[in-house]
């Protein structure tokens, strides 16, 4: 027997999320009329626009119940990131700024999803009102548009765990409160917190007040949108550092830096994924660090901080897939941009805003493996797989084992397509990571400072929907398409 899907509760979610969407639309709009630019009527449209969709879509379904099942759940996380990026695009397509609606539909989803991969050749010729709107999509993806709708959705009669569980990245989540609202409310207490602090930072050390928060909004959010060219190169080493240490802490689990704001910073030190994660960020900065002193800058002690600077830099800003580029590491040695791509891959930890498959999960792969090879040797030998020195379930164990099956999967099966397009395997490979970590960069013609305008328009709507997968973790995404999901 099927229970009845409640289509009514899922239009009246989207359309109180859209009145969302809209209210930070109005900041580009007001951006755009303070420097006077000529897409000022394209955003105050597309603010409208989205307005009235939302107040239509929140009045059909007024009157819907207000329980939020599983399968509601996942439609709602799947469908939100498409139609904000169907109404987000708006923007970019109604002033002009991107002639395309592919491409316009590409920059928007791979903003939302905070992937930080670019059409625009010439982000320096966009205005102010595009610029802040790009940094805003990212933002908002960031830490995910459901939780911070989880703490506002209760105003229209919504909310739930459901929606919650199926939005929040890693292995498991974890309830600060009894109410996930409040959870929701101090998860992006946090995130604007960071936000706000590094903004301020980056204004003392000599950016404006419009570069400051352009680029804490995308830092905090893992997504690399930046307003240069040349991304952060553009910038001094003083304000690098202060990107890479807050690059750092969104790599975190944000639930642990709720503790360590709260005087508790035992849980950060105490948590093995972080500790990994740590690890690698030290153990691959010293291996591009030392390649670079000796095979791209002076051996002199100012060479020595420039290596150091920026192989911490890039190793940073591939593991949390931020993405942002302070040199052109395809002009290095092979070891040094391979490590660097490997770092793509892994992500950062679970819980926080970066992308890839998250060190929990290595950990726990890892652990396994080692765990049977062991059991080969003593059969009868209980041999239980630990993470914090707590013993995991089958079912944990089990569904890393999915996750990394379906990763490997959807990545080759998008390389494949690609391919077809007539990609290069390099740059397949490369774009392919790219769009599933969430990333940006890559590899091949598509490095830390080109972008996809050339890429194949075929290649571009597969690529928005990887960088969906990848956003969602995979299970969210694919269980649409199970029969099973729609079975009580």
């Amino acid at each position: 027997m099927t229970r009845t899907f409640n289509w009514k509760l899922v239009v009246k979610t989207l359309g109180a999320l859209l009145l969302i969407e809209a209210f930070f639309m109005i900041i580009p709009t007001l951006v755009s009329l303070r420097y006077h630019e000529y897409d000022f009527l394209a955003f105050l449209v597309s603010t409208v626009i989205t307005f009235v969709f939302g107040s239509l879509s929140t009045l059909l379904g007024a009157r819907a119940d207000e329980h939020v099942g599983e399968r509601e759940g996942y439609v709602i996380v799947a469908l939100v990131w498409v139609v904000f990026s169907l109404l987000g695009l708006l923007p970019y397509y109604l002033s002009g700024a991107i002639n395309s609606y592919t491409d316009s539909f590409f920059e928007t989803i791979s903003g939302f999803t905070t992937t930080g991969a670019t059409i625009i050749p010439d982000v320096e010729s966009m205005t102010h009102g595009v610029l802040i709107w790009r940094s805003l999509t990212q933002w908002l993806g960031g830490m995910g548009i459901i939780v911070l709708s989880l703490a506002i959705l209760p105003m229209f009669g919504l909310g739930g765990m459901q929606l919650y569980a199926a939005e929040v990245t890693g292995l498991s989540y974890e309830k600060l409160s009894p109410k996930i609202a409040d959870t929701a409310k101090r998860l992006w207490a946090v995130y604007m917190f960071l936000t706000l602090a590094e903004t301020i930072m980056l204004y003392v050390f000599g950016m404006s007040w419009f570069d400051s928060i352009n680029h804490s909004l995308t830092t905090i959010a893992t997504g690399g949108f930046s307003t240069y060219n040349t991304s952060v190169m553009h910038f001094s080493p003083a304000i690098q550092y202060v990107i890479i240490f807050f690059m750092f802490m969104s790599g975190i689990n944000f639930a642990l830096l709720i503790y360590v704001l709260r005087g508790q910073p035992r849980k950060l030190f105490d948590d093995e994924e972080t500790r990994w994660y740590t690890y690698a960020v030290i153990v691959a900065t010293v291996i591009v660090s030392i390649g670079l002193f000796f095979t791209a800058v002076p051996r002199t002690w100012q060479g020595g901080e420039e290596a150091f600077r920026k192989g911490l830099f890039t190793v940073l800003a591939s593991v949390t897939s931020t993405g942002f580029a302070v040199d052109n590491y395809m002009s290095w040695q092979p070891l040094l941009w391979v490590t660097v791509f490997f770092l793509m891959v892994t992500g950062a930890c679970a819980g926080s805003t970066s992308g890839g498959i998250k060190w929990v999960r290595i950990l726990i792969f890892a652990k396994n493996g080692w765990a049977e090879f062991k059991r080969r040797i003593h059969p009868n030998a209980v041999l239980p797989v630990k993470l914090n020195g707590k013993p995991l379930t089958q079912q944990t164990i089990g569904n890393v084992m999915a996750f990394m099956m379906f990763y490997l999967m959807t990545i080759i099966l998008t390389i494949l397509i690609f391919c077809a397009c007539g990609i290069d395997f390099e740059d397949a490979i490369g774009t392919t990571i790219s769009a599933i970590s969430n990333v940006g960069i890559s590899i091949g013609h598509y490095g830390p400072l080109d972008n996809y305008a050339a890429f194949p328009t075929v290649a571009k709507w597969v690529m928005t929907f990887v960088m969906l997968v990848g956003r969602l973790e995979i299970f969210t995404v694919l269980l649409l398409f199970t029969r099973a999901l729609w079975k009580k």
